[in-house]
């Protein structure tokens, strides 16, 4: 098949284009910036350049292919305050892409989030996302997707977790180990029992080469290597890797210790990928987060 893939050159669609180019699929790869559009051709995909604010150039490359995954997302906007904005910008995209596939039957892969679901409990891929918040608004864009399956569009979404980790990984997890060095403790909250599923990001990206190849329209993945590690244990790693003593602090100064992040380091997200494992076959056969700590980012 020839896939469209936005976000071609970031830390997920570098490891997804491989992934594709290996199965013997032809790929083409947003770009936005010459530096993008250099990682995708150095990674042997060809080069579209554009953004995912270009809805033409999506509409038309993605009618020009046999499959869509779509991992762009306008995060240099919504982590700097705009995250309706930047949900609004991926709302239109997937609207154009799903356009250009109506009565296709091609297939149109996104990423979500198993974030988005409710905490405090194991969630599978039967459960529904929250719907307030700023989570509503990505939730109503995997919604989106998936009622293209009406359209006939071979529509399925793929929810990632918190972290998904490997070298170069620069999201939630480095963020905290840079919140570590320059506070000189590693924290946890409370007990530090609270539970993040995590995924490598080669393990992701099979699903998604899965979801375009093998998976019905209207159906919803969990790419989730490990169900729950304790954010203690993470803690406990950091902290003996940096030399920092590893400390508990109260719920209440989880937002003077870690900004933006006390959020995510207070909730406790287990997630499964059972039936994804029954129904498809997907197996992760990559290291664990521990070990990709240990081997990779500290």
């Amino acid at each position: 098949m020839r896939v469209f893939v936005t976000g071609a050159s970031g830390f997920i669609g570098s490891a997804v284009v491989p992934e594709l180019l290996a199965a013997g699929h032809q790929v083409v790869g947003l770009a936005r910036s010459d530096e993008a559009a250099a990682t995708v051709a150095a990674l042997g995909a060809e080069v579209q350049r554009g953004s995912i604010e270009d809805l033409d150039i999506l509409r038309d490359t993605a009618a020009g292919s046999d499959a869509v995954i779509h991992l762009a997302f306008r995060h240099d906007i919504a982590f700097t305050g705009d995250f309706d904005g930047a949900a609004a910008s991926d709302r239109a995209a997937i609207e154009a892409l799903g356009a250009a596939l109506a009565g296709t039957g091609r297939p149109l892969s996104i990423a979500s989030g198993t974030g988005l679901l409710a905490p405090g409990r194991l969630a599978t891929e039967d459960d529904l996302p929250a719907e307030t918040g700023h989570v509503a608004a990505r939730a109503a864009n995997a919604a989106l997707t998936l009622s293209l399956a009406e359209q006939g569009v071979r529509s399925s979404v793929v929810r990632l977790t918190p972290t998904v980790h490997d070298a170069g990984d620069q999201g939630f997890i480095p963020a905290a180990i840079g919140i570590a060095r320059e506070r000189g403790v590693s924290a946890y909250v409370g007990d530090g029992s609270q539970r993040w599923p995590a995924v490598h990001r080669r393990d992701a990206a099979r699903l998604f080469r899965l979801a375009i190849e093998d998976v019905p329209a209207g159906t919803v993945l969990h790419a989730v290597g490990e169900e729950g590690v304790p954010l203690r244990e993470v803690a406990e790693l950091v902290g003996e890797r940096l030399g920092v003593p590893t400390e508990s602090i109260v719920p209440e100064a989880a937002g003077e210790h870690f900004g933006f992040l006390a959020g995510f380091m207070s909730a406790d997200m287990p997630a499964s990928s059972a039936l994804t494992r029954e129904r498809f076959g997907w197996r992760p056969t990559e290291i664990g987060l521990l070990e990709d700590l240990a081997a990779n980012y500290l």
